[in-house]
Order: structure tokens, then C-alpha cells, then sequence
């Protein structure tokens, strides 16, 4: 590839809520100013905003305390609509042998650690929406064209996007988990299907949602329903493809009877609101999440089952992460697609995600799907944490991503990076 004519100093590959908080994030803290970069987000489809009184997404994620800090810091979180947004306060988690209101239930209340909630539930649009915004606002370029390929050279990276050729001196791949500027690096991944489909939607339900995140584990899957600012709930049901496929070919009134049962009737009876969706699910790990001027964040690093919630909160973390290496190399006069910080990003963001990783697959295997003795022995394990506060409190500052090492903006009161 030669002959590339636009040059930039950071392209951000895919404009997802993580890429585009990186973007917001990056330009914000060097967007101007003697350290000013040239920032772009590359994103060939780049979603509408809601209309007023449109009817919430079916596609939504519980974003922690730290990713709602992180996307505060991008200038994100404050152009949310926040009569779309639903905090949760609390949190109950219980094995199908026990009813959801059984004393026996494991319950995380925010209360008890002094949080006035544990999260947020927002549409995965309107955050996208919020983060491009913000980038755009801070003097971010966004490249309506797909990423097409690429050629490593010691002074740039040269990026074909479509028809169009440019430079850049760091390349951030943040383009899901089929990844295509991973691919075009080399970057071997580590993947395995879970063998499991989750299906998506919304439903209205007879009782209220209290606030409350649900998730019952069956056995054979998971089912989760999370809260939604109109009154209804977001259905994940994670269960065996095989299921799946005959569960989404019902028709509405057989699927509603088959996820009254599987719900133990935690919210009485309930009524779909939108259409169903089935996302196959896997696990995957990026070998290395950085190459010579090229690093992967997001999904197109890893990818986890999402009974635990944290998807898009460990990819907003490696965003600011990626973000605080690549402005400590700044400040010391480095080039930002020097090899040292990525590494040091590499390190640091590996170093969090594989005991997170290790517990979510222990979670699926063991308490979602297990029946013989171990699925027994991590049944009672819920019974000693629900037991014990101090547990309770660590299990909080998990869902809270609170724990571990922290970027600067997932701390409390962080300002913008500089």
C-alpha cells in the first residue's frame, strides 16, 4: 500500500461506545493545546439518535460506577437522555431449587456500601450516540468509510479505508469481536464457542422491577432481567443453541409461558414489547492486545459471557487505560504509537481481565449450567457469601468496578485526562 495522503496521529477503528470514548477521551486531553493531536474515529455506520417518545432498544448494558465515571470524563455521560437511563439499586442472584424471594437468595443491596446504586442501564445506541457526540464536540474528525486494510511501517501505519488512503502514527482496533484490523496485524486469538445463544428483548411485567437487576440461575443457562426507565425489563436468556433456536421459533404466547416458567414468577406475568433476538455466544482473547503502532481495546481484545454484565465496562477500562499510557508517553516526548506504552497498556489490561475472565467462565460453568457435585459445592458457595457482609462487600465493589487498578478516569471525581 502506498501513497496515502491524509495524516493523522491517533485512527481509532469502529465507533462502538468503547472506540468512540477513547476517541472523546484522547482528544479531550490532546485535542488542543502543544500536545494537540489529530484524532479520527473511523465509523461507516454511525446510528440515529432517538426520537422523542421512541420505544426503548431491546440492546442495553449495565454500565458500573466506573463506566459511567470513565464516559463522565470523555464528556459522554452528560448527553445521555437520562429519562432513558435506569439506575439499579440492587441485585438479586438465585439457583432455580430456590424462589427468588427466599431469604436464602443472595442480594446485593448499594445501600450497603454506601452507593445510591449499583449502575446504570442504558441503550447501547444512546451511549454510542453520546460518545461520538463528545467526540466530535472536543474537535474529533469522524470518517464515514470502512476499514478495508493496512501496512506497518516504522514512521506510520498506512490504512486503506473504502477508496481512501491515510496515515497515522497509532492505529486503535476497536472493531468487535470479528476484528478486522486484529486480523490485518496478525493477532492470533484464543476462542471457543460457549455453545450457548442469548436472547434479547424487552417485556412488560405484572410486578414492578424495584430497581432491581434479576438473574436466576437455571441450571441449564441463565436468565437475567434488567431494568429499564419505562417500567419494563430487558431480558437476557442465555441458554443451549439447540433451545434457543426452538424457543425463538415459538409463537409469542408459547415463548411468554416458556419465560414465565423459567423466570419462577420473580416478576408475575409477562408480555413481550419487542421482537426477540438470538446473539450466539463465545469467549476470546486476544493473544496480544498491542503490535508495533497498533492496539486492540474492546471486543476486538476479548470477549466474555455476558451473565456477569461487564462487557462493555472492561472495554470502556481498556479505552481509559490505552488513553492514560498513550498521554504519559506524550508527556515524556515519545512518539504515541511507541511500542513501550502499548506494552505497558498490554500488561496492565491483562493483568485485570484474566482473574475477571477466569471467575465469569467459573460462574457459567459451575452455577449457570453445572449439575453434579461441584455445581452443588458452588451453590452453597452463594449461601456463604449471602452470609457474610465483608463477602457481600467485595462482590459489590466487583459489579461497582471498583476494585483493582484503576485508570484516572474510573476514579471518583475525575476530571477530564490531561
Amino acid at each position: 500500500m502506498s501513497g496515502a495522503e491524509e495524516h493523522w496521529d491517533v485512527l481509532i477503528v469502529g465507533g462502538g461506545p468503547v472506540g468512540a470514548c477513547a476517541a472523546a477521551l484522547l482528544q479531550r486531553a490532546a485535542g488542543s493545546g502543544r500536545r494537540a493531536l489529530r484524532i479520527a474515529v473511523a465509523e461507516p455506520a454511525r446510528p440515529a439518535r432517538a426520537a422523542e417518545g421512541e420505544p426503548l432498544d431491546a440492546r442495553v448494558s449495565a454500565f458500573s460506577r466506573a463506566g459511567e465515571r470513565i464516559l463522565a470524563s470523555a464528556g459522554a455521560w452528560e448527553r445521555i437522555d437520562a429519562q432513558r437511563v435506569q439506575p439499579y439499586e440492587r441485585m438479586c442472584v438465585w439457583p432455580a431449587h430456590l424462589p427468588a424471594r427466599s431469604p436464602d437468595a443472595l442480594l446485593f443491596d448499594a445501600a450497603a456500601v454506601g452507593e445510591a446504586d449499583l449502575g446504570a442501564i442504558a441503550e447501547n445506541r444512546l451511549v454510542q450516540c453520546a460518545t461520538l457526540d463528545a467526540f466530535e464536540a472536543a474537535g474529533g474528525t469522524i470518517l464515514t468509510a470502512g476499514f478495508t486494510g493496512l501496512s506497518i511501517r516504522d514512521e506510520a501505519v498506512e490504512v486503506q479505508l473504502g477508496e481512501r488512503s491515510l496515515r497515522c502514527r497509532l492505529l486503535v482496533g476497536a472493531d468487535g469481536a470479528r476484528s478486522r484490523v486484529r486480523e490485518s496485524i496478525g493477532i492470533a486469538v484464543q476462542a471457543a464457542d460457549y455453545g450457548q445463544t442469548a436472547i434479547v428483548a424487552n417485556v412488560r411485567t405484572e410486578r414492578p422491577h424495584e430497581r432491581t437487576a434479576w438473574q436466576r440461575f437455571l441450571g441449564a443457562g441463565t436468565l437475567a432481567f434488567l431494568p429499564l426507565a419505562d417500567g419494563t425489563s430487558s431480558i437476557v436468556w442465555s441458554i443451549e443453541e439447540a433451545v434457543a433456536r426452538e424457543r425463538l421459533a415459538m409463537s409469542q404466547t408459547q415463548f411468554e409461558a416458556a419465560l414465565q416458567e423459567a423466570s419462577g414468577g420473580v416478576l408475575g406475568t409477562l408480555e413481550l414489547c419487542t421482537e426477540r433476538a438470538g446473539l450466539a455466544l463465545r469467549r476470546l482473547r486476544a493473544e496480544r492486545f498491542a503490535a508495533a503502532r497498533c492496539a486492540l481495546i474492546g471486543d476486538a481484545a476479548h470477549v466474555v459471557h455476558p451473565l456477569a454484565g461487564q462487557g462493555v465496562n472492561l472495554g470502556l477500562l481498556d479505552a481509559a487505560a490505552l488513553v492514560q499510557c498513550v498521554l504519559q508517553a506524550l508527556r515524556a516526548g515519545e512518539d504515541p504509537g511507541a511500542l513501550a506504552p502499548l506494552r505497558r497498556y498490554e500488561r496492565w489490561r491483562k493483568s485485570e481481565l484474566a482473574p475477571m475472565a477466569l471467575a465469569i467462565d467459573g460462574f457459567n460453568r459451575f452455577l449457570a449450567h453445572g449439575q453434579g457435585p461441584l455445581a452443588r459445592a458452588a451453590q452453597h458457595g452463594l449461601l456463604w457469601v449471602n452470609r457474610s457482609e465483608a463477602l457481600k462487600r467485595l462482590f459489590i465493589a466487583q459489579a461497582l468496578g471498583l476494585s483493582g487498578e484503576l485508570p484516572a478516569a474510573a476514579r471518583p471525581g475525575a476530571p477530564p485526562l490531561s
